[in-house]
């Protein structure tokens, strides 16, 4: 199996020293997609009989948290185009060849079912325009999520890139380098081999066992644990070497800092241990319910905690960190972003709370 979180080690001194540019173009330069393309990130989760790398779920969170520690935007757009590979899965074999088939082909799109799906003969007239399309502006193919005129049914649907017309409306205050702005198409035929559905589907085998919305909310935690990795360690080098104005001590010597410190990093460890035992124990015991909610309250768990200890890094650090030249203000900003997403936003703790209580639940996205 390819090492990702050696390849991601060695990404990192790049990806860090691009953070002002990536922040700036909002969206990643052409190095930066190229690296994680050749690096083998877009094809992490894609089935090996696709010619993806199929790699274990639990290694591939570990690469993007590693990406995260350097800058959390590439990390999104690779954990954003990996996940979408697992709808191959749901695909027939020609479809799936025919997106996924080329090596350096980057794929994303929106599962949210905010477009409309007219049936025709051989497949669907789709028209939608969604939002949070990250990455997009790299992709080759696209997905957007949609409601069958008709039906109700939300189905999932792939076009190619060139067929949709990117708005550039990306203008957020964190992971301001994802570049996920609006796409939209108007009245597309999408043949039906190009369209699927993640809750009425029977998929021959999602790599590692992992349901797609569970992996994407692991994903999006992965990206948090990241940023809060590299927090910790962005405070623990400055401490180290600054000395407050007006003070002989270094801040390193503060004891309320070294307590804040040591917290924090007995939080990520428990955080980071907590999503690996969900991962690790996904097979062995339990209804798939309650892996399910297991491996949900693992990832919304390790959002929250990675919130708080980013926005105490960046408190501990003073004054320093409230500038652009500080990478403690870009963390703090993608923190909060990151951690909006639907998967692990704190109305997903509502979702498992429900399922806690043994009360009626609807557990199509879980």
């Amino acid at each position: 199996m390819p090492d990702l979180i050696a390849e991601a080690g060695g990404l990192k001194a790049a990806l860090a020293e691009r953070a002002e540019e990536t922040e700036r173009l909002r969206r990643l330069p052409e190095a930066s997609v190229r690296e994680l393309a050749e690096a083998g990130f877009f094809r992490a989760l894609l089935p090996a009989r696709l010619g993806g790398l199929e790699v274990e779920p639990l290694h591939f969170l570990k690469a993007i948290v590693r990406l995260a520690e350097a800058d959390a935007s590439p990390a999104w757009c690779a954990m954003i185009g990996a996940t979408t590979g697992l709808t191959a899965c749901y695909l027939p074999d020609a479809a799936a060849r025919e997106i996924f088939g080329a090596h350096e082909v980057v794929t994303g799109g929106v599962f949210a079912p905010l477009g409309e799906a007219r049936p025709v003969e051989g497949g669907y007239r789709l028209s939608g325009r969604w939002s949070w399309a990250s990455g997009s502006a790299h992709c080759r193919w696209l997905m957007g999520g949609a409601s069958v005129a008709g039906s109700g049914e939300a189905r999932q649907f792939f076009f190619p890139a060139a067929e949709a017309r990117l708005h550039d409306t990306w203008q957020s205050f964190g992971l301001s380098g994802t570049g996920s702005g609006d796409m939209e198409v108007r009245d597309i035929f999408v043949p039906a081999e190009r369209s699927l559905s993640l809750v009425a589907g029977n998929p021959e085998r999602l790599p590692g066992g992992l349901p797609v919305f569970g992996l994407l909310a692991l994903g999006v935690a992965a990206v948090c644990l990241g940023i809060a990795r590299g927090a910790i360690d962005d405070l623990t080098l400055q401490a180290r070497a600054r000395r407050p104005q007006g003070s002989r001590r270094l801040l390193a010597e503060r004891a309320r800092l070294q307590a804040d410190l040591a917290g924090a990093e007995a939080d990520w460890r428990a955080a980071d241990a907590y999503l690996a035992r969900a991962v690790g124990q996904r097979a062995t015991g339990g209804t798939i319910i309650d892996q399910r909610l297991e491996l949900r309250l693992a990832a919304s768990h390790a959002t929250r905690v990675a919130q708080r200890i980013v926005s105490t890094m960046h408190e501990a650090a003073g004054g320093a960190a409230i500038f652009l030249g500080n990478p403690l203000q870009r963390r703090f900003r993608d923190v909060h972003v990151a951690s909006r997403h639907m998967m692990v936003a704190p109305a997903s703790f509502e979702l498992a709370g429900r399922l806690l209580f043994g009360l009626e639940t609807d557990t199509a996205m879980l």
